[in-house]
């Protein structure tokens, strides 16, 4: 992976690593559901409350992981709700090839680390195996065009499964990240994220300029979707690590919260970001200071700006009656992490 900080020596400061508190924002409000069961059950229950526009091939774009990561969303949960739910009978779990070496940088090695890792339940599709596609980035400064892997468009309807965490980069990967980064091909599109040379360890770009550039990737692929596209995040065994940094990653400090879903990747997000927050100094400290430190802030701040949702949002607790609460009441007697 990259060393972080010869991007951190080039960052502007200009708001990404500051949170903005809910009462400071402005615009409209967008829906936004919220369990705490965090199971199989759980995940199908608040996915069923945004899949009403998963029709025709659908995708489902999650980070498989590399080999033995201890802290991807568990392989049974995604098994059960593929083979419960009728819309994604026949639907195939989506990824590209990997801009940094490791497991996944070639699509032989990237195979072998998907059935090493046990997807082997649904079939799944490394979609710039056979090369790229452009979508274009309306209002983009940096991609006016994002380079995707092709098979990208061979889908009608895109379910995003995130597994939200820190990342060492960008702060946190959530649905933002996961499409961002991960619906973008290996050579093509990560380099038009990561740097200006396509170069990898070449790592000429600010901070709060590679978040912009991830929303601006994202955006490509929710424009493409429109209303065929929804996003689920998992906050559990979030370490201050990518998923991609499998065995190597951080030890999760941070308590498990819950699972939130949405149609609009801004709130989801945001939402998923704010719960964080609102858990006590002591456990979040860690997760916070990655996120802040990296100047994460900035991919919300840039969503909004892109027109690609709304950082307000009403939370539904599906949990109690569907009865709206605040993110304080969402981590209301959560427990620190490991005495579950």
């Amino acid at each position: 992976m990259a060393d972080v900080k010869m991007v951190a020596e080039k960052a502007p400061g200009t708001g990404g690593e500051k949170y903005i508190p809910v009462e400071e924002r402005t615009g409209n409000e967008s829906i936004v559901y919220f369990t705490r069961d965090l199971s199989p059950e759980g995940l199908r229950k608040i996915y069923n409350k945004v899949n009403g526009n998963m029709t025709g091939k659908v995708a489902i774009k999650l980070h498989t992981g590399e080999k033995d990561g201890p802290n991807i969303i568990p392989r049974p949960w995604v098994k059960n709700l593929v083979e419960k739910q009728p819309e994604l009978k026949d639907a195939k779990i989506v990824d590209t090839n990997t801009f940094y070496p490791g497991d996944r940088d070639s699509t032989e090695k990237h195979r072998e680390t998907i059935a090493h890792n046990g997807w082997t339940f649904c079939p799944v599709d490394i979609m710039d195996e056979e090369g790229t596609a452009m979508l274009p980035v309306a209002g983009a400064k940096w991609i006016p065009e994002i380079s995707v892997g092709s098979h990208l468009l061979n889908y009608d309807s895109l379910f995003v499964l995130t597994h939200f965490k820190g990342h060492m980069m960008g702060g946190f990967g959530g649905s933002n990240k996961n499409i961002g980064i991960g619906c973008a091909d290996a050579l093509g599109g990560k380099a038009q994220i990561h740097t200006r040379t396509g170069k990898f360890n070449h790592w000429d770009i600010a901070q709060e300029e590679l978040m912009e550039r991830m929303a601006e990737s994202s955006k490509g692929t929710v424009d493409h979707f429109g209303k065929n596209i929804t996003f689920v995040n998992v906050l559990r065994n979030m370490s201050v690590s990518c998923d991609c940094e499998g065995v190597a990653a951080a030890p999760v400090v941070t308590p498990n919260i819950g699972i939130l879903a949405s149609t609009d990747i801004l709130a989801v997000d945001q939402a998923s970001v704010d719960l964080v927050f609102a858990l006590s100094e002591e456990d979040h400290k860690d997760l916070v200071k990655r996120m802040t430190s990296r100047h994460g802030m900035r991919q919300l701040t840039y969503m909004k700006e892109l027109g690609m949702g709304n950082d307000r949002y009403i939370l539904i607790d599906i949990d109690k009656g569907e009865t709206r609460i605040s993110p304080a009441d969402a981590v209301e007697g959560v427990k620190p992490f490991g005495t579950e």
